[in-house]
């Protein structure tokens, strides 16, 4: 927190009045690297920072410490030189101070961050062939969050989910190379990232790490993907462009190791022959003259998971617990423009909606859907701030435990919330989110053990506020 404290008392010293003002002229921010249409290697560069930017005279990276697109500039030119031949560096501070201010299972507020450090390279930029791209992925987070407190299967925090959910980490998620051999088709391969700015269940309002959009996850992915899609794991992959325009329409299909973990390697579990099979499809739309998007996929893995249904009196007899075979989930979600500042800007307002469905044992999202609001730069003068408003709701997988006597409890309820952002865009790379969410959790009840003598209670609807600050450098 001590950071987040800094920073704002330094914004507060050089002018609440003219910052806001002057950071809604944007440079143009850092590239997430695409396909072009051509299949050459050359990359059409999509802002991977919340703040989208005009082009600089001087190069993508340059301009005053209000205006560019990343706080530490174009490093005296260099920069700029090296994402003209191909190798871009992108990097971010994403700061999170949260609480459960009512319900759930304890009152507190928790501080917590996330770093990410991306380095892409074009070979063709780089002179040395075409349609080939590098891209390697750091990230790190550390302290706390809330997540835990709240009885919610979907947490509340996304940010602090990665690379790992709990303690201080930094790990390797991304380690991959894409090559396309004609304007139509490529391929992939390495140790993936399955979440990224630009994919992995993408959507225009709701998608993302928890970083720049919604903070809880069940509108960033679909929560019935997590069990059978690992978020880093080896694999390879084929990817096809039917139109060449990959903002257009893009297939993809894709296999991986099931057990993948962003802390490991995964050579020493390729001998388990536990995959996941993994097929998705997006498509651009323009109903009514809008932009918009719909998108469908489905996994299957052959991996053995723990059964959500366990019997005591089974334990007991083969010291085994009960296990379930497999598992599958397909999974929807669109978004639409209402309205548009401009064709193909990005700013305006739409909605958004996700659906998804999976056996149910062994995962915990039986059923799933959400539904929303977004927009960006409807407010004039204010071009790069965001908001977003949306409801979800999940039909839990209701997991049973069967004692010694034969009584059967069943553990989990449906669950739903609601969420409300608004993303203040202070300058191009520094973004301010307040944000509240009422999450009325899966689970029932548990045991206070801070009591004098630990008892059991109820988990109520959690109320949770939060203060995000994201730092793009």
């Amino acid at each position: 927190m001590k950071v987040l404290g800094v920073i704002m008392l330094a914004i507060v010293l050089l002018g609440p009045g003219a910052a806001p003002t002057m950071a809604q002229t944007s440079m143009p921010a850092k590239g997430e690297e695409t396909q072009s249409p051509e299949g050459t290697g050359q990359s059409t560069e999509k802002p991977a920072s919340t703040a989208e930017a005009k082009p600089s005279p001087q190069g993508p990276y340059s301009g005053n410490i209000w205006h560019r697109s990343t706080l530490t500039g174009d490093w005296f030119g260099v920069r700029n030189d090296l994402a003209a031949k191909g190798i871009t560096f992108d990097m971010s501070l994403t700061q999170v101070y949260q609480g459960t201010v009512d319900g759930g299972k304890d009152d507190a507020w928790k501080y917590g961050g996330r770093g990410d450090l991306t380095i892409n390279v074009d070979t063709h930029k780089l002179g040395l062939w075409p349609g080939g791209h590098f891209r390697v992925e750091v990230e790190g987070n550390f302290a706390k969050s809330v997540n835990a407190l709240t009885g919610a299967l979907n947490p509340v925090n996304t940010n602090q989910l990665f690379p790992t959910p709990t303690g201080n980490n930094l790990n390797v998620p991304n380690v991959s190379f894409m090559q396309f051999f004609s304007p139509y088709a490529g391929v992939m391969l390495g140790k993936l990232a399955l979440l990224t700015p630009t994919s992995g269940d993408m959507n225009e309002f709701a998608h993302g790490k928890g970083d720049t959009q919604f903070m809880n996850g069940a509108f960033n992915i679909n929560p019935v993907t997590l069990l059978t899609i690992p978020y880093s794991a080896l694999g390879a992959g084929l990817i096809v462009l039917p139109t060449k325009d990959p903002h257009a329409a893009i297939i993809g299909f894709s296999v991986l190791q099931s057990n993948g973990k962003a802390s490991t390697i995964g050579f020493d579990d390729l001998h388990s022959n536990q995959l996941s099979f993994v097929g998705e499809a997006r498509v651009r739309t323009d109903f009514f003259g809008l932009t918009g998007h719909q998108l469908i996929g489905g996994a299957y893995s052959n991996k053995t998971f723990n059964s959500l249904n366990q019997d005591l009196r089974l334990f007991v007899e083969t010291r085994t617990i009960q296990k379930q075979d497999g598992s599958w989930m397909v999974y929807y979600n669109f978004d639409q423009y209402l309205y548009e500042v401009k064709k193909g800007s990005d700013q305006g307002i739409g909605i958004f909606g996700r659906v998804g469905v999976s056996d149910g044992n062994p995962n915990p999202f039986r059923c799933f859907f959400s539904f929303g609001v977004g927009g960006k730069g409807i407010i004039p003068g204010r071009p790069l701030d965001r908001f977003g408003i949306g409801y979800y709701y999940v039909v839990a997988g209701h997991p049973r435990f069967t004692g010694l006597l034969g009584i059967t409890r069943s553990l989990l309820r449906n669950e739903y919330g609601f969420e409300a952002f608004y993303n203040f865009a202070i300058t191009p790379w520094l973004q301010l989110t307040p944000d509240i969410q009422v999450v009325r959790p899966a689970q029932k009840t548990f045991i206070d053990t801070q009591a004098f003598i630990p008892t059991r209670e109820n988990v109520g609807t959690a109320t949770v506020l939060g203060l995000r600050l994201q730092m793009v450098f």
